[in-house]
């Protein structure tokens, strides 16, 4: 999932999203909610913003032909996110204390592990999608389904990098195309909303197998979606407001630019 998107069935079942969070309180555990490439820290985008000289994050070139329509759409987004999402973050995280946010936050990216498999060997990385096998293994049988990082405390498996379909085609030369900004989505190209594409259909809460989803009916598998999206909110406005940055002359040019920066690094790696 791409780390600045807002994917709109969030919004649809907050209370019934907010009833499972609150079902996993019963694991008592102090967990850390993984920050990586797809997940970035705050403190990471503001120092691709304000660093000129941070060159593994140099700026590639901007190819922004639909300027004035993206500008539009990102003051209706900063709107939305202002007066509809940052209330049902705080409300999120008052209700819901930091261990239990973050062990949801481990579970639902070990789930996605395919994502990240099918990425890396379509990139070739073999060893490394080695690895994420390994991390999901070590993760989905010592904790607990994936709410523990128990590949934290093996060195090989800590901190991999997160690939995803878009990063693949990066990889193959395809170029990122014309910058866009969806409305609620936010900033992305058309590379990268393919890749999007691509991403959902390996996600597992969609799987069908025979007639039956891997995770229950729709009602089922919309509550499954909107824990994941309500519970990643507060990272993804704070990531945001790092990318604005307030100080920014123009929040519009800074967040795609921390955007651009943060794919390009994202494919080399």
């Amino acid at each position: 999932m791409n780390v600045f998107r807002f994917p709109v069935s969030s919004f649809l079942s907050f209370a019934g999203a907010c009833a499972l969070v609150l079902a996993f309180a019963v694991f008592p555990v102090r967990l850390e909610a993984q920050k990586t490439p797809q997940r970035p820290d705050p403190e990471l985008v503001r120092k691709v913003v304000e660093e000129d000289d941070f060159d593994e994050y140099a700026l590639p070139e901007v190819f922004d032909p639909l300027e004035p329509l993206n500008r539009l759409t990102f003051k209706f987004n900063e709107g939305v996110y202002d007066y509809v999402l940052r209330p049902v973050s705080k409300g999120y995280e008052k209700v819901v204390p930091k261990p239990v946010r973050s062990g949801l936050t481990n579970f639902f990216d070990n789930i996605k592990f395919p994502v990240r498999f099918v990425g890396c060997v379509l990139q070739g990385k073999f060893r490394r999608a080695g690895k994420e096998t390994g991390k999901f293994v070590v993760n989905t049988l010592g904790g607990l389904g994936g709410f523990i990082r128990q590949s934290d405390n093996v060195p090989e498996l800590a901190d991999l990098p997160r690939e995803d379909i878009g990063q693949a085609f990066g990889r193959w030369g395809i170029g990122a195309g014309p910058y866009l900004v969806l409305p609620i989505l936010g900033p992305g190209s058309v590379r990268d909303t393919v890749g999007q594409v691509g991403d959902s259909l390996l996600n597992p809460v969609g799987w069908r197998v025979t007639k039956e989803e891997v995770f229950g009916g729709w009602e089922v598998q919309t509550a499954v979606y909107a824990t994941d999206i309500i519970n990643q909110t507060p990272d993804l406005l704070r990531t945001f407001d790092a990318a604005a940055g307030k100080n920014a002359i123009d929040p519009y040019i800074a967040t795609r630019n921390a955007y651009l920066q943060y794919r390009e690094a994202a494919v080399k790696q």
